[in-house]
């Protein structure tokens, strides 16, 4: 059984995969507390659901691709077994997770979406290190970025463990914190090699209350 806040097809907004419509499944419960939050509502809200009736759901709305998300995902033991699941059913999944807790027991046909968390996020010394030598061949990393000081933070992180010779790297106006013109300036004046990325969804369902 796993403790399910929601399930729900919408547009994909984040990630190399932006854009296609997706099946979400959110997890409850997660590790922190970070300051630019819009889901808080799936730290404890939920039901227990088994995985069939999960699959079921999935299944339901026809489309190929699923993200896992939370919350954080990897928190419950059988999400891993749901992963594996829906890659042998060929399903195109993605599993967007803070990092915080070590990656390896994911499926390794799935896309690892990582959240690094910035100093304004009130999370920065969040990050597992162990999550740089994954075997997995599709991984991105993604962090929001609320500051000029997050900003450099994070050209630093980068540099420092040589994320761009390996990872995809995606920078994230924090919404209604930083506006994305600023970043986007910001990546073209250090030259940096980070690909701006807007949460597609915050632009085409800006009036919900709920965020995706």
């Amino acid at each position: 059984m796993i403790k399910i806040n929601e399930i729900f097809y919408s547009i994909q907004g984040e990630s190399s995969f932006a854009g296609y419509p997706t099946t979400f499944v959110r997890t409850t419960a997660c590790n922190l507390r970070c300051t630019y939050c819009d889901t808080k509502y799936s730290y404890y809200e939920g039901s227990l659901m088994s995985e069939e009736e999960i699959l079921k759901q999935i299944k339901n709305n026809q489309s190929k691709y699923v993200c896992i998300t939370g919350g954080e995902p990897l928190l419950q033991k059988p999400v891993f077994d749901l992963i594996k699941k829906l890659c042998d059913f060929n399903y195109l999944v993605s599993v967007e997770t803070s990092g915080s807790i070590f990656c390896q027991s994911v499926d390794q046909r799935a896309k690892l979406v990582i959240d690094v968390k910035t100093p304004d996020s009130g999370a920065a010394n969040s990050f597992n290190f162990k999550n740089l030598d994954l075997p997995h061949k599709d991984i991105e990393f993604k962090f929001v970025i609320c500051s000029e000081k997050d900003f450099e933070w994070s050209e630093n992180f980068i540099r420092q463990y040589d994320f761009l010779q390996n990872f995809s790297i995606f920078y994230s106006p924090s919404h209604q914190i930083i506006d994305a013109k600023w970043l986007a300036e910001r990546i073209l004046q250090k030259k940096s090699t980070a690909r701006l990325h807007l949460q597609l969804h915050k632009y085409i369902w800006s009036a919900d209350t709920r965020g995706v």
